[in-house]
């Protein structure tokens, strides 16, 4: 065999049966057998984070402030009760008289609000309104964690093929350097071709030992929002479709369905009843009292006096130090203040609508681009491999080659992790990314069944989910 059949032999049997075992292997990597689904981590966050479990447990204290407005139709029952000893001495001219007393009393009260200046009302409306403004930021708090465990899932996906790339890439480097230290001993190429080879091998080393790190540094962000290591190799996820058609109809959507915007409006309307309750607190109140009391010995040693008594009473306030006009006045600043925040909230939401809808394009066009590129640079490297077998090309040449194709492939699977995640980022800013809208298999958490069971609530101090 001459020197040249010798050289070809060393490229088709070496390079191209590693660059056959780098597919196979890439393609075995990105295999779903045994793999970790995204629905799996989705499942997982929303049943584990501390975050959503912490905002869960907030919005059953915001209902507490309905029963809390409710309480002030109610009366207001007590019992008081007293025990003492006494002496009393009594001199006069003809008798000198000395009593020992145990008064006691006890004393049974009773005070029913009939009018409060509208207070009431506006306190329970008020609640409500904080009530619903809770309900949508704890989908607001969903919707981050379902947000960040994409994020971190897709990272870990990213982190673990890049991974697979480099160490593919080193293997495939080390037979390379085999083929090209052969062919220098057989005086084909000099000793600079043998230490381009090493210097790029000693890169792809490297760059394996980066990526190692890098998916470790993913894998434990992965575990602080879902909650549990991942222990499977993960697949690209099936990315869902997107309800909005274009980047308008987008931001549309946003306005009306983003949680922030929601609260927003109700955060004003809160604000509103604010205001009524304070301006109450100008105008009379009427309420009606009963008390039924019994003294012993208050007056002699067997005495006992009963009594009952029931009044209406009235309250008009004619001067409180300025002080409850002061809180009118707030409380209208703050209800201007609400009316810029939804404005605010909505700008918002509508940028981050444009931003995702603009990167889901971007990533998907980048994407379709760097597939073809892969697919230009499979062909340019065999070109190269051939060309090198007679002699036009040198081991450089090659080397670089198959440098463009991995920079291609690393760039193509940071391209599908910039799309997928910019697509759940769409979700999130049109209101989309919750388990009801994903239809997670999860027995989903009622933000209403709380609220149900204490608004009525007249006695008991337990909560379910709270601090015993």
């Amino acid at each position: 065999m001459n020197n040249t059949g010798y050289v070809f032999s060393l490229c088709k049997g070496g390079l191209v049966k590693a660059l056959s075992a780098w597919a196979v292997a890439f393609v075995v990597a990105a295999s779903p057998l045994s793999a970790q689904t995204l629905e799996e981590a989705f499942v997982a966050a929303y049943l584990n984070n501390p975050d959503l479990q912490a905002a869960r447990a907030g919005l059953r204290s915001t209902d507490e402030g309905v029963p809390q407005a409710l309480a002030n139709w109610r009366p207001d029952v007590s019992v008081s009760a007293d025990v003492g000893a006494s002496s009393v001495f009594n001199s006069t001219s003809t008798v000198d008289r000395k009593q020992h007393r145990d008064p006691k009393s006890i004393t049974l009260s009773v005070t029913q609000p009939l009018f409060r200046g509208g207070r009431t009302l506006a306190a329970t409306s008020g609640a409500e309104n904080d009530v619903r403004a809770a309900r949508a930021r704890l989908l607001t708090t969903e919707q981050t964690v379902l947000l960040s465990t994409a994020t971190a899932y897709l990272d870990v996906y990213r982190d673990q093929a890049v991974l697979d790339l480099n160490i593919n890439n080193e293997r495939v480097l080390k037979r390379q350097l085999e083929a090209t230290r052969d062919r220098f001993a057989v005086g084909e190429i000099t000793r600079t071709d043998v230490n381009q080879a090493e210097a790029r091998l000693a890169t792809a080393v490297a760059d394996r030992i980066q990526s190692e790190g890098d998916l470790e540094v993913s894998r434990a962000a992965y575990k602080k929002v879902v909650g549990e290591a991942i222990m499977a190799k993960v697949k690209l996820p099936v990315l869902p479709t997107i309800e909005a058609t274009s980047v308008e109809d987008a931001a549309r959507i946003a306005v009306r369905r983003n949680p922030d915007v929601i609260a927003a409006e109700f955060d004003r309307k809160s604000a509103l009843d604010n205001i009524d309750e304070v301006w109450g607190e100008l105008l009379p109140e009427v309420d009606v009292s009963a008390s039924l009391s019994r003294s012993m010995q208050s007056s002699g040693e067997d005495g006992r006096n009963d009594t009952a008594e029931i009044k209406l009473n009235l309250t008009v306030p004619l001067y409180q130090k300025g002080d409850v006009y002061s809180r009118l006045r707030q409380s209208r600043q703050q209800a201007a203040q609400r009316v810029r925040l939804i404005d605010s909230a909505r700008r918002t939401a509508v940028e981050a609508a444009t931003k995702a809808w603009e990167n889901v394009a971007t990533a998907g066009a980048r994407v379709q681009s760097l597939k073809a590129s892969i697919e230009a640079s499979v062909v340019a490297l065999e070109g190269v491999e051939r060309e090198a077998a007679v002699g036009s090309r040198t081991v450089l040449d090659v080397l670089d080659a198959e440098q463009e194709l991995l920079n291609a492939r690393v760039a193509h699977v940071r391209g599908q992790r910039d799309e997928s995640v910019a697509i759940y980022q769409l979700l999130s800013a049109i209101g989309k990314l919750t388990a009801k809208e994903l239809n997670l298999p999860v027995e989903m958490y009622d933000p209403t069944a709380h609220y149900k069971k204490v608004r009525e609530r007249w006695f008991g101090g337990r909560s379910p989910g709270g601090v015993e």
